[in-house]
């Protein structure tokens, strides 16, 4: 589970984001880190052993966690530090292009999510013909019992296009699904919830509904 004191140390850090504060609590921010390494870490066993590609791709946790440093060199907000922790699991490690499962820790904004978020243009089309082609598998996928008690408003919608993209129509059965631009799905939980001792199995188990989702996502891209 999470440390109180970690959600205190991103607490703080949010009320002084500035390099001078993190400078002088650094020793408290690696202690902080310390506790999401093991979290990660704990996570990356548990994963395997429903999911056999991460079980094979042998991720350590440095493979999976996001720096806190922000890339602020096209960004009008120049605050240097992320206020979050967050880790991303997939088969090919946190940079990949592959689909996986998504973990963020914040005192304010806490969730699990899995998919591919905005995928390549060439990757976003194999995905559409695959849900187009085996519509029924898909659609049977994302209205289990078990995803949907996880996620009940199904994938998330934050882009898509407004009309159907170029050789499909709006009679297409699938085409609420061939709309979408990024295919992910996302809980919400309340950052009390990290500091339950059940807090990693929970995740495990939000984890384990979407584990068809994301083996059908990566079929498809790398069909």
């Amino acid at each position: 589970m999470l440390q109180a004191e970690t959600l205190q140390f991103l607490t703080e850090l949010k009320e002084n984001n500035n390099k001078p504060w993190f400078d002088e609590n650094r020793k408290t921010y690696e202690t902080a880190r310390k506790n999401f390494v093991i979290i990660v870490e704990t996570l990356i066993k548990g994963i395997s052993k429903f999911d056999k590609s991460i079980e094979e791709a042998n991720l350590q946790a440095k493979d999976c966690m996001f720096r806190i440093n922000r890339d602020i060199r096209f960004s009008k907000n120049k605050e240097p530090y992320k206020t979050n922790f967050g880790a991303s699991f997939s088969k090919g490690g946190k940079k990949a292009h592959s689909a996986g499962y998504y973990l963020h820790i914040e005192p304010t904004e806490c969730f699990v999510a899995g998919g591919i978020w905005m995928p390549e243009p060439e990757d976003l089309k194999k995905i559409r013909v695959e849900i187009d082609y085996n519509f029924e598998e898909f659609n049977g996928i994302v209205n289990t019992p078990a995803f949907k008690k996880v996620f009940p408003s199904g994938l998330d919608r934050e882009a898509f296009t407004a009309r159907p993209p170029k050789g499909y129509d709006e009679e297409n059965p699938a085409i609420e699904f061939i709309k979408l631009k990024s295919f992910t799905a996302s809980s919400n939980f309340e950052a009390k919830e990290s500091l339950k001792s059940d807090f990693i199995e929970n995740v495990l188990e939000k984890f384990k509904a979407m584990h068809p989702y994301i083996e059908f996502l990566n079929r498809a891209v790398e069909g």
